[in-house]
């Protein structure tokens, strides 16, 4: 039996994860990988965040990027779908849409305005951008769990 979700159970997993490993390359090619709140809309995934942090100036020298999402404790429960990809920086969002996606998944887990340092604070409340991940190679997925137990 074949532990490969199918492409439809690989987004759904996506769809339903909670926190993304967005992994892009700095300018001498070493990986930096980052946990990140994202969303999925239609075949990508979005990513959101304040236009100054170094992972939007990352993707605009070099779009490649891996993402993960992954679940389990046990080996017979381990499950993940990695995709390999570009990031392309959304110049004029649609915020009204894109910020009623992020408010339905993570509205209950973000830290009140009020109760984050002013630093934190002035950061997001700057300027965003916003980056679609699309594939460019078949995702990458394993569903431990579907192996049959002996």
């Amino acid at each position: 039996m074949s532990v490969r979700l199918a492409d439809h159970e690989a987004w759904d997993v996506l769809r339903s994860s909670h926190t993304g490993i967005l992994t892009s390359l700095r300018r001498d090619g070493v990986p930096v990988s980052l946990p990140v709140w994202f969303v999925v809309e239609d075949r990508a995934v979005l990513v959101a965040g304040p236009a100054s942090s170094y992972k939007f100036a990352r993707l605009r020298r070099d779009p490649r990027v891996a993402f993960l999402v992954e679940s389990g404790e046990a080996w017979a429960e381990l499950r993940a779908v990695h995709l390999i990809g570009r990031a392309e920086i959304v110049e004029q969002p649609e915020w009204e849409s894109v910020d009623q996606l992020f408010d339905a998944k993570y509205a209950g887990f973000r830290t009140p305005r009020e109760k984050m340092p002013a630093s934190a604070r002035a950061r997001y409340d700057g300027a965003r951008s916003l980056l679609r991940l699309t594939p460019t190679e078949r995702l990458l997925t394993w569903d431990n769990q579907r192996l049959e137990q002996r």
